[in-house]
Parts: C-alpha cells; structure tokens; sequence
C-alpha cells in the first residue's frame, strides 16, 4: 500500500492553465493570443514523459510555466507540492527544477566548461568543497571530465548540449525538463545523450519531462502527452498512442519509424495493428515478421515497388576540387581535400557528426569562406566558369548559390515579410514593379499566402518563419540551393511539407545541395549522399549504397535500417534460412512491399 501511494506522489500537477501574451503588428497595434487554453495534467514523480505537438500548440509554454520562467494568467502549477504563485517558496521550485534548451549555446554562460558547471549551483551558494565536489561529479557522469579546463566555445554542439546537462545535474534537480534538446544533435550524439538523461532517471530517480519532435524518441518514454492548441488531446503509454495512427496523424503527428513500417505491413495483409504489437522494438519485429509469413492477402500490383530516379549523368553545375580549410592558422584542417561535383538539379545530401566539416564546407560553396587550398568553381549555363577565389566573381556567384543556414528564422530583421523578402533584390537595384512581381512569386514558391506578406516575420510559427527566410534566398533566383538542417526543429507536419517543397524546388530546375543529421531523411529524399568524417569526403553515392551492409562505411544507419534488419533477422529464424532481401527502401511503405515481395518470392521458389 505504501508503495502505491509512492508511486502515485505527483511531481508536476497542473489544474486549468491559462497563458494569454499581447502580440503588436506593424502599426503598433496589439491584440492577445493564447498558448495556453484551460490545460490540466499530472506529472507522477520518478517519471519519464513526452509533450508532443504541433509547433505553437504550447509545449515550451507549459514547460516554462513549470519551471517558473513564466506565470499562468489563470488556473494553478503545483510542482513537488508546492504551488508556483507562493513567492515564499519561488526558489525552492527553482532550486529543484532543471531546463534544457533545444539550442545549448542560448544557456552556456561560463568561459570555461567548468565554470559553466557551477554557475547553477554557485548562485544556490553553494560553497567548497561540495561545489568542487558537485562540478567533478557532472562532468564524469556526462563524460567530459577532460574538457574542464576546455573553453566552453570550442566543443561541438553534441558536447555543448552534454555540458548543458552537466550544469543542470549540478543542480542536483528533482525535476529535468528538456526543450528540445536533441533537435541540433547527430545521431550518435542524440544516443548519447538520450543514454546519460535514461540513466538519471533510473539511477537517481529524477521526473524526466522531455519536449520533442522526435517520435522515436518520445517512444522511449514512460507516458505521452499530446497538446494541441493549449490543450492535452491524448495522453497513455507509447504504444497504446500509436496503435491509433489515424488519429496520431491528425494530430499533425506521425509515427516512430518501427511502428510505422509494422503499420504499413500489417494494413498490406489487411490486419489491424493493436497497441501489444507495438510494446517495444523486439515484440514489434516479432510480430510483423509473424504477419509477414502469414496467409497471403495483397495483390502483386500493391508491393510492386516504386521507379526511383537517381540523379543521371546531367552536367556538373559546381565543382568542390581539392578544398581544405583550417582556422586560425591551426595546423588541424576543419576539412581537407574535399573533392565534390555537383550534378545539376540533384538533391545531394551531405552527412557527418557534429565538427566533421559540413558547415565549413557549405560556407565554402558561394564565398563566404575563402578557399586556402583548392577551388570552388560554379558552372553557368552559358558555359561561364565563376570561382569563389576571385573577388570580382563573388556577386555573381551568391547570385546563383543561395544559402540558407540552420534555424534560418535567425537572419529575419525587417519589419514585415515583404522587406525581408524584398532585401536582396533592392540591394541590386532592382526596379521596384519588378521586385514586386519576384517577392509575390517567391513567397508562393514555398506556400507562403499573398496576405501574409504585411505581417511582421516575428509573429509567424516557426515553419513560417523557415518559408519567409528561404523565399529571401529564393527571389534571388539562384541555381543552386544549400540548405543546413531545413527541418530542424520542425514538428513532422512541418518536415514532411518542407521535404515537400524541397522536391517541388527540384522539379522547378532547382539543384539542392542538403545538410542533415537525419540519416532516414537524408536516404528518403537525396539522390546522392555525401558522408564526412573529421574533415574528410569518406564517401558519395546514391542512398542505397551508402546504407548497404557491404559498403564498409562508418555512419550510423537509418532507423528504418535498424528496424527492418532486425523484421529480416526473425524471419529468417522462423524459416531457418537465409532469404534474398532486397536492399532495404527509402520509406517505410516500400520497404513493407519490399519485405513482403521476397517473403513471396522465397515461398514461390519454395513450393516450386
């Protein structure tokens, strides 16, 4: 008995939130909008859980609001028992409550990695010895003991966000919110610290609230909350959740990319997918390669597989011929004999852990970085060679080479979308009729409405926000597209319609060269990949080959990858053979029809 009371003690308990903010347009009007709509939820202490939702469906609100960086205009936050409007006890919520930011470099505040650390618990005046003590233990417990003395600048954005955590493990909070905090992460990095926040939980019993994109991810945790519009609209366990795909998509939401394959393969057999089926990883492998090996029922014409058109043998339209580059004189090269041609109107992807060199390079590629050694040379249509190591050419070729960085939303300055969009061609001189007719057309290009265009970019979501920064790049007309993670941080409605309009720019004539640490994305939609490893080009090739088992490339795989080997693996051990798989697809519902095409081939063979 006692221990079900334990078991039951509420971390977070939140009774009819409201959050209402003043919003001013242009003309200094102001209206109210509301983030938060009447929203109730309990948090159980020990906890694991997931937020999920929409972008500007509330999630950060709620968390903030948790946390104490904001205060609800209606309705009560009780966390460990204390109510949030009791000033008396503000800092005895704070002192227990850790937030970690989707961007770390927005909460390092130390010179030095071991400043960092202590700033947190140094402002709870926490002395010496126990605030050496404290410092020494995160540090170790994240893995950067060796990096204390390190200047805070110079780690690499998965180290960054180790250190972020570190700082809030000083703390010693009872509470972890995580905003975030994998979304600017490779996928070693993201397991990594994935990994570290599991281990908290389990080991000191910390309440685990995590804000996230990622459904695999968020698949991992105890309990999901699905908020829309200031509102829980679902909430259970994983597994329960996305047994209902219909209603997870509706919700803007899609599923994690195990289920996701289990669901197609089951709906090609005409079975219905229950939320047992989809416990964990193994129970889900298990059962699809079950249902896989069962009684026929689709027609050959539904796992007849897609025509893929790879990138062809088209000329090259940017040519990366032995680049290096290295900082400050620094004898260590942040890239080093980059050797890259670029096909026009591809989609090539470039790949790598965080610090490989990917940045470096796509700086590179219109001249905001000089080459120390080696050439970037741009190949126009009327047979013009331009190259970034000729001053006089550089106009021309950003031009031609957009590119728009990560959280693009960062370079909006003016003060409605019109001038953003407008600034490059009124620098060029451009008359103004024919500005007009390029920024209406440019907007439309990434689905961005006529009537939008008077609004201040700063009061658009987030995937608004990313659309109005690349319509600036786009009015340009450029030739060729660079764009560093353009999904970051996007809720998967928002992915899927910006890949979308990546492909609608590659049919228009648009060659995109793309920078990505998802690895399911990357295979998904590049015609080519391009893999870096410590500055070096380690390999180019179309998705299939970079993924297959034999290439012998050190990359992480793909989940679907992952998933459909370990679907094969129980396949084979019900038949007790070994079965001709083709190479794994690019999307889970080829790779249904994929595995169900050679479990029928085998049988055919078999039988005969």
């Amino acid at each position: 008995m006692i221990e079900n009371e334990k078991t039951k003690e509420k971390a977070v308990s939140v009774s009819s939130v409201t959050f209402r903010y003043n919003v001013e347009d242009p003309e200094g009007q102001s209206t109210v909008k509301c983030a938060l709509n009447g929203i109730s939820l309990d948090i159980e202490k020990g906890s694991y859980v997931a937020m999920l939702g929409p972008n500007g469906s509330g999630k950060s609100t709620l968390a903030k609001i948790i946390d104490l960086l904001e205060m609800p205009s209606e309705g009560t936050v009780t966390v460990l028992g204390i109510n949030g409007k009791d000033e008396e006890h503000f800092w005895d919520i704070r002192e227990n409550c850790s937030y970690v930011f989707q961007n770390p470099d927005n909460q390092i505040v130390g010179t030095i990695v071991e400043e960092d650390v202590a700033f947190g618990p140094e402002n709870l005046g926490i002395k010496n010895p126990e605030l050496r003590n404290r410092v020494d233990r995160a540090l170790e417990y994240v893995g950067l003991t060796k990096y204390a003395k390190h200047q805070a600048a110079h780690l690499s954005g998965g180290q960054k966000q180790k250190l972020a955590i570190a700082g809030a493990l000083a703390m010693e909070p009872q509470v972890l919110i995580l905003d975030e905090s994998t979304a600017m992460l490779d996928p070693i990095s993201r397991n990594e610290f994935l990994d570290i926040v599991e281990r908290l939980h389990a080991e000191k019993g910390v309440t685990v609230i995590t804000i996230t994109h990622d459904m695999t991810e968020a698949s991992r945790c105890e309990k999901i909350f699905v908020i829309e519009k200031g509102k829980v609209t679902m909430s259970g366990r994983p597994h329960e959740l996305f047994a209902d795909a219909e209603r997870v998509r509706r919700a803007g939401l899609e599923l994690p990319v195990f289920a996701e394959l289990t669901y197609h393969l089951m709906r090609l057999q005409r079975q219905k997918i229950c939320p047992e089926d989809l416990i964990d990883q193994k129970t889900a492998a298990a059962r699809t390669a079950a249902v896989a090996l069962g009684k026929k029922e689709f027609s050959s014409h539904e796992i007849t597989p897609d025509v893929i058109k790879n990138a062809n043998d088209s000329r090259i339209i940017l040519s990366v011929k032995g680049l290096s580059y290295s900082y400050d004189n620094n004898s260590e090269k942040a890239i080093s004999d980059i050797n890259i041609d670029v096909r026009e109107n591809e989609i090539l992807a470039i790949v790598g852990h965080s610090g490989c060199g990917k940045t470096t390079l796509i700086t590179h590629l219109n001249g905001l970085t000089r080459p120390q050694t080696g050439s970037v040379e741009l190949y126009l249509d009327n047979g013009e060679v331009l190259t970034t190591s000729k001053s006089k050419e550089i106009k021309k070729i950003r031009q031609n080479v957009g590119v728009v960085f990560q959280y693009p939303e960062y370079q909006l300055f003016a003060e409605t979308v019109y001038t953003d969009i407008e600034y490059g061609l009124r620098k060029m001189g451009i008359e103004e009729d024919k500005r007009k007719e390029r920024v209406i057309a440019a907007a439309k290009s990434v689905g961005l409405s006529e009537d939008l265009l008077d609004s201040s970019p700063f009061e658009l979501s987030g995937g608004q926000k990313r659309r109005v920064a690349m319509a600036g790049v786009l009015v340009m007309d450029p030739k060729v597209l660079v764009l560093d993670e353009p999904a970051s941080g996007l809720d998967p409605r928002g992915r899927k319609d910006m890949f979308s309009l990546i492909r609608k720019l590659k049919r228009n004539g648009t060659t995109i060269i793309l920078v990505s640490h998802n690895m399911d994305e990357a295979a998904c939609y590049a015609d080519r990949i391009c893999c870096m490893d410590s500055g070096k080009l380690i390999a180019i090739d179309t998705p299939e080959n970079i993924f297959n088992d034999e290439s012998g490339i050190d990359i992480p795989r793909p989940l679907l990858h992952d998933f459909s080997y370990q679907v094969r693996a129980e396949i084979e051990k019900e038949l007790g053979v070994k079965v001709a798989f083709d190479p794994v697809a690019r999307n889970a519902h080829e790779e249904a029809k994929n595995i169900l095409r050679s479990v029928k081939q085998y049988k055919e063979a078999h039988d005969a």
